[in-house]
């Protein structure tokens, strides 16, 4: 009978000990990874910020995403509804037109699931995106679905941070980095293809594609 009281003594020491160390584990800062699937990827450091009012600081419980314009499902996302979408990884490479370039491991959502939740008028052709700091730039919508487009909220593994973007910045690969919009507040469906951003209203290239100037 002793024993088997001091059995059941040890087991509840160590059922309260093992409670006791669980509350007390800590979670590690994330590391940055530099190479994914044989592919050598540039430091996040080296995207540099290049942005018209610099990094900007958000607060992520009253940040809201607003879809809107030619949908049948208008809505404002948080910043964890639009985590909870499919996510995906991608290697992509930024370039800027000042000449410096960074090649990263994007991790996000495709475009293209918000879109259809949104549910498109017929007469949408182009997505307009606006940030936090007042910058906008748009891109045609068959570029954003061809292209699996994704609105990123990872680099290197890393959660985007002030300066790199945080919370979302769109992957715009194969296009200038300046339509790679970053605290993206607002993404507007629209039919005018003609629509002008920051930079494209002081004589920048609309389409913004790699293999062309970036002046009109």
């Amino acid at each position: 009978m002793l024993n088997k009281r001091f059995t059941l003594f040890v087991i509840s020491v160590l059922i309260l000990f093992v409670g006791c160390v669980s509350e007390r584990v800590n979670e590690l800062q994330s590391v940055e990874i530099r190479q994914y699937n044989g592919e050598n990827l540039s430091s996040f450091i080296e995207l540099r910020d290049v942005s018209i009012k610099g990094p900007q600081n958000i607060d992520i419980k009253s940040y809201r995403l607003e879809l809107s314009g030619l949908v049948n499902n208008p809505r404002k996302y948080t910043y964890d509804e639009v985590l909870a979408h499919q996510k995906y990884k991608k290697v992509v490479q930024i370039n800027c037109v000042e000449g410096w370039k960074s090649k990263n491991l994007w991790e996000g959502i495709l475009l293209k699931d918000v879109l259809d939740e949104a549910g498109l008028d017929p007469k949408a052709n182009t997505i307009i995106f606006y940030a936090y700091d007042g910058y906008s730039t748009s891109l045609p919508l068959e570029y954003i679905l061809d292209k699996n487009i994704l609105l990123g909220y990872k680099i290197n593994d890393i959660t985007l941070t002030p300066s790199t973007g945080y919370p979302f910045i769109l992957v715009a690969e194969d296009k200038w980095g300046y339509k790679w919009i970053k605290w993206i507040t607002k993404i507007e469906v629209s039919s005018n293809k003609e629509y002008e951003g920051y930079w494209e209203k002081r004589g920048y290239s609309n389409s913004a594609d790699l293999n062309k100037s970036f002046f009109d």
